[in-house]
């Protein structure tokens, strides 16, 4: 039996870098919700769509191009764009035509100057993506870290366009970006250190591994928790955070339960369940 056909439906999202175009998309609603735009067309959605998955295929296929072994050696995820490379490729090429024109013909003109911002970090994350270290035991702190910056900024930017009386400084010191980067950036971590946690037989670094994620997550836990209190019309907002983030604690907590493979499925979930929080704390 061929081997894509042993896999299970729910890991074809995160093989075919379907699962962050679709964390983005949730996320945008929110954004979008949260700051009461009035107007914020279809165009908005489909080209963040499109960017975070010609981002993620580019990556994976990078990573692949990179790593100079047989496919056994590399992760499920990047054997199964190293088997379908031309498709992969093909779809990246067509996606960027299709992002371009939509932000030429339909996008507002203040795109240009956020897209400045945003290829800055799309570079930094390839670059840091090309010069990090491919041991298994270094965790890319600096890389997650610029990743998670970059996918919340992309979301965020999306919906603040249309938000004309404000700034670019007011998006980036916004408590609703900040808190949703910090999200982003712990997620992305999280798979990395459980990784390094599953691959490690010292109980002292597993230890590490967990306190690592477990500090930043309370933190960030307690900030939504006073910026709910303190904002009543970016409650929902910050509940989806605090949801987020207890999602991430519980698994962080109990990832010895789960496969690698259904950990990265789940830090998905973690991000999508807050978004049903936010719709239906929006309605109450």
């Amino acid at each position: 039996m061929p081997e894509d056909s042993r896999k299970p439906l729910w890991l074809y999202p995160n093989l075919l870098s379907l699962d962050a175009p679709l964390v983005a998309i949730a996320w945008l609603h929110v954004f979008a919700k949260t700051w009461r735009l009035g107007y914020h067309p279809w165009e908005a959605y489909v080209s963040l769509g499109l960017a975070v998955w010609i981002i993620y295929v580019a990556d994976r296929l990078l990573d692949v191009s990179m790593a100079g072994a047989l496919p056994g050696s590399l992760e499920e995820r990047h054997r199964f764009h190293l088997r379908h490379r031309r498709f992969f490729t093909f779809g990246v090429l067509a996606a960027l035509v299709a992002a371009v024109a939509i932000v030429i013909t339909r996008m507002p003109v203040a795109i240009y100057m956020n897209l400045l911002l945003g290829g800055v970090l799309v570079a930094g994350f390839f670059g840091l993506s090309m010069l990090s270290s491919q041991d298994p035991n270094e965790t890319p702190v600096m890389k997650n870290s610029i990743a998670g910056i970059t996918f919340a900024f992309g979301t965020a930017m999306t919906a603040h366009l249309y938000r004309y009386e404000y700034g670019l400084d007011d998006l980036l010191t916004s408590r609703e970006f900040v808190c949703f980067a910090v999200l982003c950036v712990l997620n992305i971590c999280a798979i990395d250190l459980w990784e390094h946690a599953a691959r490690s037989s010292d109980i002292e670094v597993r230890a590490r591994d967990e306190l690592t994620l477990t500090m930043p997550l309370v933190l960030l836990g307690i900030a939504a928790l006073v910026f709910a209190v303190q904002d009543m019309s970016s409650r929902p907002f910050f509940y989806a955070i605090l949801t987020g983030a207890a999602l991430l604690y519980l698994l962080n907590r109990r990832r010895a339960m789960f496969s690698l493979r259904a950990l990265r499925v789940l830090a998905d979930a973690a991000l999508i369940v807050p978004v049903l929080v936010f719709l239906a704390a929006s309605a109450g």
